[in-house]
């Protein structure tokens, strides 16, 4: 799905252009001479945007397709590798500043072994910024939106939220014959989850955000009560954490 994926955020009014892009480098912002990982970068698209703000950048992804196209950006300060999540056998301990894994975790299995070789390569005291669809509100095949007729809201229905599960994703909808068909695996969890790996890993949580999403409906009857719901139920959650101090 690499082609999809990369043609998808080429347009200007993605979520990662318009979302998540400037809270990250709001964040972790970039700066000369300061050296960032983008684990499981994908294409590379925010890799790009701080190596162009000063940064030294590396991406990795498991993905040799995507690290393919990623390649095509690179320069003296950025880099594209391919590599596993939770083994970055490259780089060396203590290696980076900061740290990022944006849309990824929610579709690895083992995000323990992922955050603790996040903590191996950054510096003490380093930020590790990791942006999830909102757990909470978010649940693939498990959350949906309603509307109640009678108090004229929108609401957001979740079936699942506390029990983890793992949930296969259909990525060629459109497809006619099963011949074609690609899946993939996104793993639902609770909140509680990402903190105790975090926890156990060594990092200390510094920071919560949620983001909205940054559509509007165009004019209807529903427009208002759409607009409201989604300021009222966040689309995106941030957590940002520094790796502690040393024994």
């Amino acid at each position: 799905m690499a082609a999809w994926y990369d043609e998808m955020l080429k347009g200007e009014d993605t979520y990662q252009s318009k979302v998540i892009l400037p809270n990250l480098l709001r964040i972790l912002p970039s700066a000369p001479g300061k050296k960032i990982i983008d684990i499981a970068c994908g294409q590379g698209f925010f890799s790009k945007v701080y190596s162009i703000s000063g940064a030294q950048v590396l991406g990795i992804d498991i993905s040799k397709e995507l690290i393919k196209r990623a390649k095509h950006s690179e320069s003296e300060n950025l880099k594209f590798e391919v590599a596993s999540a939770d083994k970055i056998n490259s780089v060396k301990n203590e290696s980076f500043d900061g740290a990022l894994i944006v849309l990824a975790l929610q579709n690895i299995k083992n995000i323990q072994a992922v955050i603790k070789e996040a903590n191996r390569v950054l510096v003490t005291k380093g930020k590790l910024v990791i942006v999830l669809n909102h757990p909470a509100f978010r649940v693939l095949k498990a959350s949906a939106w309603g509307f109640d007729e009678e108090k004229k809201i929108q609401y957001r229905r979740i079936d699942r939220y506390g029990i983890p599960f793992d949930v296969e994703v259909d990525m060629t909808p459109g497809a006619k014959s099963d011949d074609s068909k690609v899946y993939t695996t996104s793993f639902h969890r609770p909140l509680q989850d990402y903190f105790k790996a975090l926890v156990n890993a060594g990092f200390c949580v510094i920071g919560l955000e949620e983001w909205i999403s940054h559509k509007q409906s165009e004019a209807g009857p529903r427009a208002m009560a759409e607009d409201t719901a989604r300021k009222e139920f966040p689309m995106f959650m941030a957590i940002v954490a520094e790796k502690t101090k040393k024994d």
